[in-house]
């Protein structure tokens, strides 16, 4: 998870790299609107400014002062992304406007809040630091930067008053995924283990019988010493060819079901503290104490709740997000003046509610 540090400097550099595509721009004369949502318009400048930073995002070196669409190389990537780029910034302004007139607004004391802890996480003391890092950023202003904050938390209230807030979750449902999903809620079988090896040497990729001999003894001379009561952690610790010895001779937790068919059956003949007999291993021989065992355990429904209400609740989200923003859409006034970004928008929203459509993250548009 990303640190308010990392987040606010991520949020710095997109808002500057808003400021410069348009700022690029600007010698335009007349600027050419795309679509106007509920009378709201949204241009040729929005968009590429919204196209530059999904580029970025996608690891694409690019320089807003020299990028245009019309460039061969970056076609097929604008045909990839913009679909999802205007349905992103077609879904913002009606976020907007339905925040705006339900009378959301950003108070001085969230921005300021938002501003103190920009200055906290870098170490400033004072309000001009903040306002020199933005003018840095190719000219942005605290007023600038105001706007998008306040875009940003409009939207995030929207999302929470007219979705989250009215999703609810029944036992019934609860119960229903906890019966659906048991594994998620199944701690499995586990085993934990000391091993001591005693390696065969090889040459020329054979196994020379008097060596193989010589390993043996050594492991049946180990094991005697091991049942007669010395520690077999520092017979591990001493005497292991094997790199766990280093931890006296600890593997695991180990999961049952991830082991051999035929160790599982010597293992599930032993008790905590046993130890095999010597066992031959690719590498040599190997004797392997059983540390501790636990047995596969069910979490009960009254202890799962919380996760299955998490879990319900994420589902629940999404789609019910998806629905207002329908309702949403359904209800505006969506006016194109571009045929082509209109079947890129159709095809945005097919990709969306396929689950098809790129990730790319959201940025604030400067739509008017």
């Amino acid at each position: 998870m990303k640190t308010r540090k990392a987040l606010a400097a991520t949020l710095l550099a997109a808002l500057a790299l808003i400021m410069t595509a348009h700022a690029a721009l600007r010698a335009e004369v007349i600027e050419q609107v795309l679509v106007k949502v509920n009378g709201q318009i949204y241009t040729k400048s929005d968009l590429e400014a919204r196209q530059v930073l999904a580029l970025r995002e996608m690891g694409q070196q690019v320089d807003p002062k020299t990028k245009t669409i019309a460039d061969d190389k970056l076609r097929p990537m604008l045909d990839q992304i913009t679909p999802t780029v205007i349905v992103g910034a077609v879904d913002e302004m009606l976020l907007l406007q339905r925040g705006k007139d339900l009378g959301y607004t950003l108070s001085d004391e969230q921005f300021k809040s938002v501003t103190d802890s920009i200055k906290k996480d870098n170490n400033w003391t004072t309000d001009e630091q903040l306002t020199q890092a933005l003018a840095a950023q190719e000219g942005m202003t605290l007023a600038d930067f105001r706007k998008n904050v306040e875009r940003s938390v409009i939207m995030d209230r929207v999302k929470q008053t007219e979705v989250l807030s009215k999703i609810g979750i029944s036992d019934e449902e609860a119960r229903a995924y906890y019966d659906a999903h048991q594994a998620e809620f199944t701690a499995p079988e586990e085993v934990t283990l000391r091993e001591l090896l005693v390696a065969v040497p090889t040459t020329a990729g054979s196994v020379n019988a008097a060596a193989d001999q010589a390993a043996r003894e050594k492991i049946d001379g180990l094991r005697v010493r091991a049942v007669n009561g010395e520690s077999f952690e520092k017979l591990a610790a001493d005497f292991s060819d094997s790199p766990s010895a280093k931890n006296a001779g600890l593997v695991g937790p180990l999961k049952t079901s991830d082991i051999s068919d035929e160790l599982r059956k010597i293992l599930a003949q032993m008790k905590p503290g046993d130890i095999t007999t010597p066992l031959r291993a690719p590498t040599g021989y190997q004797l392997l104490k059983l540390e501790s065992r636990s047995d596969t355990k069910i979490m009960p429904f009254d202890q799962a709740k919380d996760q299955i209400n998490d879990k319900v609740f994420n589902s629940k989200r999404q789609d019910e997000y998806e629905k207002y923003m329908d309702k949403l859409r359904s209800q505006a006034i969506i006016d194109w003046k571009n045929p082509d970004l209109k079947k890129a928008y159709d095809l945005g929203l097919a990709q969306q509610k396929a689950g098809t459509a790129p990730t790319i993250a959201a940025a604030p548009p400067a739509a008017r």
